[in-house]
């Protein structure tokens, strides 16, 4: 079966063609210009050096976030059109996972993404990549106390670097990796188990995962609640 994987939720654009969880080929380019530009040509061009084209496809798989809001919706808008004419399920994945995949045989594997402002991220995995807790998009400082009660933490993410100082003076025996890339590879391979698992989505059902409020959001909504309580 052959699954098309994109990830657009980080400053990397990455498509990919996978047969089951093998991968054929990928494209990946971070050029600063947006994913609306990118997408679409590293997708052609990775089924023409593939001899593919898109009725080739068998199964969709798309990272849904969280990360760049702008980047999501871009990765969302354009997996949906093609879900429906292809008539697909679609796989729904999150960065948090991606970035999990990076790392092998570890107790506890710690996804953190940065959101700004201190705010975070995070997702805790065991070794199979099973959640050990619901996501988490708060403070640093809240992150670190949750992350205590683990043992044996591997951390990964640009949200594990910029904070890395803090975690390793609060945590005790926190690792860190050199691969903090997301990559539409492991969305694929994540895909394909969630196949295996009949856990798919459609064109219809498949959505976004933020977390939390775009910086917009908030300032709308603190302005709302100001101009209320004047």
């Amino acid at each position: 079966m052959k699954i098309l994987a994109i990830d657009t939720s980080s400053t990397v654009c990455s498509v990919a063609i996978l047969e089951n969880d093998k991968l054929i080929d990928k494209n990946e380019l971070n050029d600063g210009k947006t994913h609306s530009e990118n997408l679409m040509p590293l997708l052609d061009e990775l089924l023409k050096r593939n001899s593919l084209n898109i009725k080739n496809i068998e199964m969709l798989a798309c990272c849904v976030g969280p990360g760049s809001f702008t980047g999501i919706r871009i990765g969302v808008s354009t997996i949906k059109p093609i879900a429906e004419i292809l008539d697909i399920k679609i796989a729904s994945v999150t960065s948090l996972e991606t970035l999990a995949r990076n790392i092998e045989n570890e107790e506890t594997i710690v996804s953190i993404i940065d959101s700004r402002n201190n705010q975070v991220y995070c997702g805790i995995f065991d070794k199979n990549y099973n959640k050990k807790e619901d996501y988490l998009a708060e403070d640093i400082s809240i992150v670190i106390d949750k992350l205590k009660k683990y043992n044996n933490i591997v951390c990964i993410g640009n949200g594990a670097i910029l904070h890395k100082e803090l975690l390793e003076k609060e945590i005790k025996n926190c690792k860190f990796v050199e691969n903090n890339n997301q990559s539409a590879e492991n969305v694929g391979k994540i895909g394909y188990k969630k196949y295996l698992e009949n856990n798919l989505e459609t064109a219809d059902t498949i959505i976004p995962i933020y977390l939390r409020k775009s910086q917009a959001e908030r300032l709308k909504n603190n302005n709302s609640n100001n101009c209320e309580n004047k």
